[in-house]
């Protein structure tokens, strides 16, 4: 699965990554950080996820906490408000919608 298939995907069907085409073409450029400061945590998360980038996770914590009105503790709380929890193994096709 390609980095931005990942970060735009909107769930799955069995084997098959569904991605938002629409928002990949339109954000697909933006780094992290750009994504986070956009309000795009989710993205953020799944690109700093699939980066591997400990630093990002944290940064995007930080930019959530500052904007929201209930704020969380730690990234995995993030990580689970948002449904993310890594990169899934077995996708064979990729379906952009």
């Amino acid at each position: 699965m390609r980095r931005a298939d990942f970060v735009f995907c909107l769930g799955y069907d069995g084997s098959t990554a569904i991605v938002d085409g629409r928002m990949q073409r339109t954000h697909g450029s933006r780094g992290t950080r750009e994504l986070a400061e956009a309000g795009l945590f989710k993205q953020a998360l799944c690109m700093a996820l699939f980066d591997r980038d400990e630093a990002a996770r944290a940064e995007i914590l930080r930019l959530y906490n500052a904007r929201t009105s209930h704020p969380v503790a730690a990234v995995e709380e993030l990580e689970r408000l948002y449904g993310v929890t890594g990169v899934p193994e077995g996708v064979t096709k990729v379906h952009v919608v």
